[in-house]
């Protein structure tokens, strides 16, 4: 390569460079700002969830003011919390917080000029009314209806003009301002789609997960009835006709008595494959129905138990097995732990949706983290997409809720 062409190739590359700089000293004016804003980002990510909390709190505040307006709940989108600096890069994640510092810059110069205009409707409209009263007796050009008044044709026409158009506006346009600022608030502030299917999704994970582990423990329940004890008492019961056989011959009465143990053996073992087979699916529904298999519940009980049972229809079958169960545990608790004179099973079938309550009188304070019985009702119930709640305050009872759907 020659002198002269190595000359112009450092030519244009150095024009190159120098054009550059159109792009390079913008970037460089910006390289301070941006590093400032992650800095603090990354300084202050930490503490970010305690940061946001007033927004939120302010949020909460508008979503319950704007539903009231609406006649809905507008509900949070926020989630399950996590810990530590994941909640926080959780935070900044999420459209929720940008949601939030959106709504809360047009709420506050929205809500500012409404409540300027509704509030200043109320003195302007008796102001104005009175006008053609003493607007002569003000200096010359210091009244105005629209336009300043100088003569007693306008005094007598234009202040009344003005005060029905401020009445128009208190009446027809302030009430609506109230609904469009709650519009405004459900638009922002709700869960979008993708943030409610997640949390959907979420909440199905965790119910089937939790069914998973309820069928697997009930699965390994069986499993130890049958194995310590049905298939125990029919392994005493071959023993005992193998000793009889040996009998037979040289003692029958005492292989006579050997065959009597064996038939009371296999009585008993009867009897437990029939509480095992309960377990997996109580007999007495396919007989006689929840009402009947409630009922039936009840009068096993040795207090006075009320009842109000809809006889309408059949549920899935898998719907009247956790309803059953959730009657049979919640009665189960009552016996045990209440104390209780009297209880009531309440069972109503609502639309797609079976609604239970079981109540008591006992002593209350009951809680489904002290206890296996409550926390496995949470589980059966979630596990078909339903809802528990639980009421037990300290001497005031027991209530028991549990809805659960059965759309066909």
């Amino acid at each position: 390569m020659s002198v002269t062409a190595a000359l112009r190739r450092s030519a244009e590359a150095t024009g190159r460079l120098v054009g550059a700089l159109r792009i390079t000293v913008p970037a460089l004016f910006g390289v301070a700002p941006l590093l400032l804003f992650l800095a603090l980002l990354v300084v202050a990510l930490p503490w970010l969830p305690d940061a946001v909390k007033p927004l939120r709190a302010l949020a909460n505040a508008e979503r319950r003011r704007a539903g009231q307006v609406l006649g809905r709940e507008i509900p949070e989108p926020y989630g399950r919390e996590d810990a530590g600096l994941r909640e926080a890069r959780r935070i900044v994640r999420s459209p929720a917080l940008w949601r939030d510092i959106a709504w809360m810059v047009a709420h506050g110069y929205t809500g500012l000029l409404m409540a300027v205009l509704a509030v200043g409707l109320w003195p302007a409209i008796p102001y104005s009314a009175s006008m053609p009263l003493w607007w002569w007796a003000a200096p010359k050009g210091s009244v105005s209806a629209f336009v300043d008044l100088y003569t007693w044709p306008q005094a007598l026409t234009l202040p009344l003009l003005q005060t029905a158009f401020d009445l128009a506006l208190l009446l027809w346009l302030v009430p609506r301002l109230v609904r469009w600022q709650a519009r405004l608030a459900e638009v922002l502030l709700r869960p979008t789609r993708r943030t409610s299917l997640t949390e959907r999704v979420e909440e199905l994970t965790e119910t089937r997960a939790e069914a998973l582990e309820a069928h697997g423990a009930e699965l390994r329940r069986i499993e130890r009835d049958l194995h310590d004890g049905t298939q125990a008492q029919l392994v005493a019961v071959a023993l005992r006709l193998g000793l009889a056989d040996r009998r037979f011959d040289t003692d029958p009465d005492a292989a006579r008595a050997l065959f009597l143990e064996a038939r009371d053996g296999v009585e008993e073992a009867l009897t437990q494959l029939r509480t095992v087979i309960r377990g997996v699916y109580p007999p007495i529904l396919s007989d006689r129905g929840l009402a009947g298999a409630v009922r039936a519940l009840a009068a096993g009980q040795h207090i006075p138990v009320e009842m109000d049972l809809d006889e309408a229809g059949r549920a899935p079958a898998a719907v009247e097995a956790a309803a059953y169960f959730v009657v049979a545990e919640a009665l189960t608790n009552i016996a045990k732990h209440s104390g209780a004179r009297t209880a009531s099973v309440t069972v109503r079938r609502e639309g797609a949706r079976l609604l239970i309550r079981v109540r008591d009188d006992g002593k209350g304070g009951a809680d489904a983290g002290r206890g296996s019985g409550l926390a496995g009702i949470r589980r059966r119930v979630a596990a078909l997409d339903g809802t528990t709640r639980i009421d037990s305050p300290d001497g005031g009872g027991t209530t028991l809720e549990a809805d659960l759907p059965c759309g066909s």
